[in-house]
């Protein structure tokens, strides 16, 4: 009978539910031309909820990889990883249109944006993020969680906003990056500027989405473990790098620690939650 006893009590302090952050890994900006602009890294894929847990069972959790710019010959951006917690996935971020035929911009969780010779944005997917901004005199945008990137009208397009609406969450988590006051997260890269030498790079989303590329540069790896898009490359000069995803799980800290976790997540107390981090690329697990 004291057995029995006892694994009730054990099984009552496991939290019956977590809430969850799940970004995937952000595209990589697509590379330059020397006459035109490569468009910016959609955002990883960007989900936000409660999910029951399921006791003494290993619980997958994987941190999707940052997609890599592309090259400096005006290929595409690579698309990021995927990236999950037990029956929760995210999409990869698109790449950004390479500015040379054929590298045209990638769907993903937010669409790559368009550039000047592959004008078509890639588009986002429903309930994680948005659609790129088309290419014109420059790189498209991005798109981000919460907004489409900007499309290029004579210069470069803007990448769309990273998720804000999670703020506390993400600050209490040490996660995210705080724009006066406010967490954002999972932000489009923006465009490459328009013509070799342009000046007129345009800036990454809200949430560390990577700059375009200017006056003949490379565009700027978006903020690591964000999710966000990496810039369009300006000139002959390559795409920035997407960052790679990031996986955070709360609960109410009056339950039990997990018994067990992989993948080195960081831990922490706050506010009356528990907090689990993952921001290593590549798989783990958790077990209550």
């Amino acid at each position: 009978m004291s057995g029995f006893h006892g694994l009730l009590v054990a099984t009552n302090n496991i939290p019956p539910s977590v809430e969850y952050i799940v970004v995937a890994g952000g595209g990589g900006g697509g590379g330059g031309t020397a006459l035109n602009g490569g468009g910016g890294g959609g955002a990883g894929g960007y989900k936000h909820g409660t999910l029951a847990t399921t006791p003494y069972t290993a619980l997958t959790v994987t941190v999707g990889a940052k997609g890599t710019g592309g090259s400096s010959a005006g290929t595409k951006g690579n698309n990021g990883g995927n990236s999950v917690y037990d029956s929760i996935t995210s999409t990869g971020g698109g790449g950004g249109a390479g500015a040379a035929a054929s590298n045209s911009a990638q769907s993903g969780g937010s669409g790559g944006g368009g550039s000047s010779v592959n004008t078509t944005a890639g588009t986002g997917t429903g309930g994680q993020g948005n659609d790129g901004g088309a290419g014109s005199g420059g790189g498209g945008g991005g798109g981000g969680a919460a907004a489409t990137g900007t499309s290029s009208g004579g210069n470069a397009g803007a990448g769309g906003n990273g998720a804000s609406s999670e703020s506390s969450f993400l600050q209490a988590a040490s996660a995210g990056v705080n724009v006066g006051g406010t967490y954002y997260i999972a932000a489009g890269g923006g465009g490459g500027a328009a013509t070799f030498g342009d000046t007129l790079g345009a800036a990454g989303g809200n949430g560390g989405g990577g700059a375009g590329g200017n006056n003949n540069t490379d565009g700027t790896a978006a903020t690591a473990n964000t999710g966000s898009g990496g810039g369009g490359g300006n000139g002959t000069h390559a795409g920035g790098n997407g960052a790679d995803g990031i996986v955070i799980i709360r609960y109410a800290d009056t339950y039990a620690a997990a018994s067990a976790t992989t993948g080195s997540p960081t831990v922490s107390t706050s506010g009356g939650y528990r907090y689990y981090k993952w921001t290593t690329a590549g798989s783990g697990s958790i077990t209550f």
